[in-house]
């Protein structure tokens, strides 16, 4: 038998597919061969956007099964997409798995999958695969699902997970107070959408205790109150590109590097870098009121704004917005984050709290403003705001808009906040020193690495 064979499969949504990805690329490194299961949509997603299309090398197998969906707006419907997926994809993923294990050098030895994909564990269980589930979100996250049948026991939530009353709870003194309106599956839509990622919650649950290993991409550091609640999650993060000194892969769309000349021009510390992910939208008020906003502040920014950011028209910009902003602010369509994150023009990170997002900004020292659309990136912004102290949250007027006003004001309050920016330099080298030799997070993953290979070697005997 060759190199450990391992299966990785992500949720499809960028920000889950990412950090698998650069997952894959480490463990390469250790001298396993992967092969990396994408749907078919996202699939073809990561390979239109690889500018460098030998990035991944020959050890990286991307492939695809299908999703279960007919249109594309379904896919951007969270409970949709997994609705669909856990009908579809085990049948396909068993099949995969058998394919590949007539091959006798090329049996895979342990599946690593996305932990909201519990029915892959099911699947390795039924076909005796060494299993380990992977968490792209914070620790807290996980720690509130597992708190589910308590905060039903308590009469926080009812069966459906649906807020009894609107309150603020604490897991754990340590870990951020969450408002239950703010609850993950709360925040995903209408009712049906929320039950069905409850349900999902719930049944992942049941399914990642059949995991042998669970990892997250998170520290001790970071989020000790969640580790000590459930410490059966082991963090090996942060999984980021720029700690191995390569570059990214996985992303949905082309990367513009030009930004990163336009960066090269601007001061030292000057730049508002912001972007919103990969499912951000904004109806044209919102949008155009972060468009004047960004004006109002007179300093320099660099704007990720994706084709399909806005609701409706393309042209959502304020009438001469584009001309007046011309010579300080740069709009491209993606961008590479870490590298922009890192760059020495940037002040701070106008963010929508995005885990990756999170760790990339936390690992680089920068100050957060944070506006998060749905799911987890509320925890995220208590975690920033309220925990860490490294940044501020934005205020909605009766409209519930962020108003251009109430941009320059955070802005300006930022900027000018010494204290804040010196706890966010202090953040990086603590986050930072966990995936350094003798780290916790370094230490977390050569066991994990460890295991996997004596599950190699075990194969190996057996078949002997």
């Amino acid at each position: 038998m060759g190199n450990p064979h391992v299966l990785i499969i992500p949720y499809p949504v960028q920000g889950h597919v990412i950090p698998l990805m650069e997952l894959a690329q480490c463990l390469v490194k250790h001298g396993f061969q992967i092969t990396f299961v994408n749907t078919e949509v996202t699939h073809k997603r990561v390979v239109n956007a690889m500018a460098e299309k030998d990035i991944l090398g020959d050890q990286i197998h991307l492939i695809s099964i299908p999703d279960g969906l007919e249109t594309w707006e379904d896919r951007n419907v969270p409970g949709k997409l997994t609705e669909a997926i856990s009908r579809t994809m085990p049948e396909k993923l068993e099949e995969l798995i058998q394919e590949t294990n007539r091959s006798e050098d090329r049996k895979i030895t342990c599946i690593i999958a996305d932990q909201s994909l519990g029915w892959a564990m099911e699947v390795g269980n039924k076909l005796g695969i060494k299993r380990a589930a992977f968490l792209p979100a914070a620790a807290a996250l996980l720690v509130l699902g597992f708190s589910i049948p308590k905060l039903i026991d308590d009469g926080i939530i009812n069966s459906n997970g649906t807020p009894i009353k609107n309150q603020l709870i604490q897991l754990s003194p340590t870990m951020p107070a969450m408002n239950t309106t703010n609850f993950v599956w709360a925040r995903v839509g209408n009712l049906t959408m929320q039950k069905i990622i409850f349900e999902v919650m719930v049944q992942n649950n049941k399914a990642v205790k059949l995991a042998e290993w669970l990892i997250c991409n998170s520290t001790y550091d970071l989020e000790p109150g969640a580790f000590t609640l459930a410490p059966e999650i082991l963090p090996i993060g942060p999984l980021l590109a720029s700690n191995r000194l390569g570059n990214s892969a996985g992303n949905f769309w082309p990367k513009d590097s030009t930004c990163l000349n336009w960066l090269d021009q601007q001061p030292a510390c000057s730049v508002i870098y912001v972007a919103f992910g990969s499912f951000t939208v904004f109806n044209p008020t919102q949008f155009q009121e972060l468009a004047l906003g960004l004006e109002l502040t007179n300093r320099p920014f660099l704007w990720v704004v994706r084709p399909d950011v806005t609701e409706g028209t393309n042209d959502a910009y304020p009438e001469g917005f584009l001309d007046r902003v011309a010579t300080r602010g740069q709009m491209v369509g993606w961008a590479p984050q870490q590298k922009v994150l890192s760059h020495p023009s940037v002040a701070c990170f106008l963010s929508h709290c995005g885990w990756n997002s999170t760790m990339e900004g936390v690992s680089n020292g920068v100050p957060f403003l944070c506006w998060p659309y749905f799911a987890d990136q509320f925890i995220n912004q208590s975690y920033i705001c309220d925990v860490w102290k490294v940044g501020l949250r934005f205020e909605q007027d009766e409209r519930r808009i962020i108003t251009q006003g109430e941009i320059k004001n955070k802005v300006e309050q930022l900027l000018g906040d010494t204290t804040l920016k010196a706890r966010a330099l202090d953040m990086k080298e603590t986050t930072i020193s966990s995936v350094r030799e003798g780290g916790s997070s370094y230490q977390n993953f050569n066991n994990f690495i460890e295991w996997m290979k004596a599950q190699t070697s075990s194969s190996c005997c057996v078949q002997a």
